[in-house]
């Protein structure tokens, strides 16, 4: 017993300063003990008295969601006699069932009675008309961290309407699953709904935080308007924490694995290689119709709830299984580049030159993959921009990092 004593504070005293770097950090973060995280949606006693006796309009779809009992915001804020006059739904509609690029339509929402404005198709920003009487607007979807993920695009024009009209907007923040920074600031002369703002493809915020960069870098139309905000924090998380989504965020991110991939392969849709999507594994499986480029086989069909008219639909596909790869996350071009090489096709293997530069957000790195370049050194090519965004985005932080 005495040599174990002996031992133990042994131990202790070698590692003294290590103890006191956990204490000192405990005592700094006592929130992020596990499972004590909680979204902006999860503080009712902030958000509900900004919305009492007020005429409100929610921009939410199936992740608006309260931790503790998995209720939609929607029926907690009608619970709390919340006055709700209307939802905005952006791609994927209010229920997150549709596909990528579908045509959202206006609708009522069958459970509430709530009519359902699109921001997605022709009406991308909130009219003058259908803010009418709106006191309050309050912006509630789960972001993946990717520039061209169009939630925040429609958070953009979001923040315009309400810029335009004087209305409040009411972020509840939500984690970012894809907390990193990478890829290339987008080249303005590329910008579409798929890539909104001068931000690099992971952009390292979360949608609070990118909506104060909004403001703070004058990002809207007029570099005069500035959006009235308010963002209902996350308490318990800081950047670079892992956060599992709980609900899916979109029909073709089904989980973790296919959130954590999405940055890098997303890429193929401006090729005809198969991403997965018409299959229950999208964003973790690549193939195409050729043995050249695998070994492991899949065969997308038309696929309610993922994918109704997939790429290379009803064709057996050959490539790589990606649902056990040990890919930590961030953003790499290796699996792009590595089909790619395995085409043969040269330039052809772009079907679609435009769309590949607006989802990488610069013309010059399909040039460069064209002239056989190494990731490293197109990757080289974006750092220097890349540490100035640093710099600017250390100014809308929430959170420690």
């Amino acid at each position: 017993m005495r040599t174990f004593v002996v031992q133990y504070y042994a131990i202790i005293m070698r590692n003294w300063h290590n103890i006191i770097l956990i204490l000192v950090i405990s005592l700094q973060f006592p929130q992020l003990k596990a499972g004590n995280l909680r979204t902006g949606a999860d503080c009712q006693e902030e958000l509900i008295p900004l919305l009492k006796g007020k005429n409100v309009a929610l921009v939410v779809n199936q992740t608006a969601i309260i931790s503790k009992n998995k209720n939609h915001l929607v029926d907690t804020l009608l619970a709390q006699h919340i006055r709700i006059n209307k939802i905005f739904a952006p791609e994927h509609g209010f229920r997150g069932t549709a596909d990528a690029g579908e045509t959202i339509k206006n609708a009522t929402d069958i459970r509430t009675g709530l009519p359902i404005i699109s921001l997605y198709g022709k009406n991308k920003k909130p009219t003058a008309e259908q803010l009418n009487q709106i006191d309050a607007v309050v912006f509630d979807i789960q972001d993946v961290g990717a520039r061209f993920y169009t939630y925040i695009s429609t958070m953009y024009y979001v923040m315009e309407a309400c810029a335009d009209q004087h209305i409040p907007l009411i972020v509840l923040d939500r984690p970012n699953p894809n907390d990193y920074v990478d890829g290339p600031i987008m080249q303005d002369s590329l910008r579409s709904f798929v890539g909104i703002l001068p931000i690099p493809l992971l952009h390292g915020l979360t949608v609070g935080e990118l909506a104060q960069m909004i403001n703070g870098e004058h990002w809207l139309k007029s570099t005069s308007k500035i959006c009235p905000l308010q963002v209902i924090t996350v308490k318990g998380w800081r950047h670079h924490q892992p956060y599992s989504l709980p609900v899916k965020p979109s029909p073709n991110l089904p989980n973790d694995q296919s959130v954590r991939l999405y940055p890098s392969l997303c890429l193929f849709e401006a090729t005809n290689i198969s991403i997965g999507r018409g299959t229950t594994i999208p964003f973790q499986v690549i193939g195409y119709p050729d043995r050249t480029f695998g070994k492991f086989t899949f065969t997308p069909v038309s696929l309610p709830g993922f994918d109704k008219n997939p790429a290379q639909k009803g064709r057996l596909c050959y490539g790589t299984d990606m649902r056990k790869s040990a890919f930590e996350g961030g953003f790499t071009l290796r699996f792009f580049l590595d089909f790619y090489k395995k085409s043969g096709q040269g330039a052809l293997f772009f079907r679609d030159y435009r769309g590949f530069d607006q989802l990488m957000g610069n013309s010059n790195v399909r040039r460069q993959i064209i002239a056989g370049k190494s990731e490293a050194f197109i990757k080289d090519l974006w750092q220097k921009e890349l540490k100035e965004y640093k710099v600017k985005r250390s100014k809308y932080l929430l959170y420690p990092e």
